[in-house]
């Protein structure tokens, strides 16, 4: 690899961790549809995982993770303790399967839709590819993240919710069917118009 493309790969790595800092600080993380707000967070990782690879996707997955970790440690929601050690409410405590849930499926993110597109760009046109590629990646996040909660903390993300543990499954199925399909065609959405328009610009790496 030549020294000019490796530093255009560097350079568009790190717009892309400039983009998932602002997104993270601002309202454009969240992106409200009728009453559900659809998180855009995960898209970088996405298109950088397509454009660059399944390399840099993941390193982006891991700045994700870690933003996870120090957003639900400084600005704590109710279900913070699922994604920081550092947070509790009342007797439920975060702990090191926090981490886990806060940094392995925004890893998986860059690795599956990385992997995905590697594939499917060989067999059918690069748009079908990228549309593929992106929704499969946010709903690798939104599965994992949903597992890892209900694996980890089912009961206490269950009372803190208000809802009975046994009926958890139905709770993961209703969020992928809606947050879930609704960030699934955001991202895919985003993302083949992003690439295009990079591609079109020359961001050919």
């Amino acid at each position: 690899m030549s020294q000019s493309k490796k530093v255009r790969r560097l350079v568009l790595l790190s717009m892309f961790i400039g983009i998932e800092v602002v997104l993270t600080v601002t309202p454009l993380g969240f992106v409200p549809i009728g009453p559900i707000n659809a998180t855009t967070l995960h898209i970088p990782v996405i298109i950088i995982s397509i454009l660059l690879g399944v390399k840099e996707g993941a390193i982006l997955g891991v700045i994700f993770g870690i933003f996870s970790i120090l957003t639900s440690t400084f600005r704590p929601t109710a279900f913070s303790f699922c994604f920081s050690p550092f947070y509790s409410i009342g007797e439920i405590h975060g702990n090191f399967s926090s981490i886990l849930i806060a940094m392995i499926p925004r890893i998986c993110i860059g690795l599956g839709s990385g992997y995905l597109y590697k594939f499917l760009n060989k067999k059918i046109s690069e748009s079908f590819a990228i549309t593929i590629s992106a929704a499969a990646g946010s709903l690798i996040n939104t599965i994992l993240v949903m597992s890892g909660i209900w694996l980890f903390f089912g009961r206490e993300y269950a009372a803190t919710a208000g809802f009975a543990y046994e009926t958890f499954l139905n709770v993961i199925k209703a969020t992928i069917f809606t947050n879930g399909i609704i960030e699934a065609i955001l991202a895919a959405l985003i993302s083949i118009a992003v690439i295009k328009a990079l591609k079109a610009k020359g961001a050919r790496v």
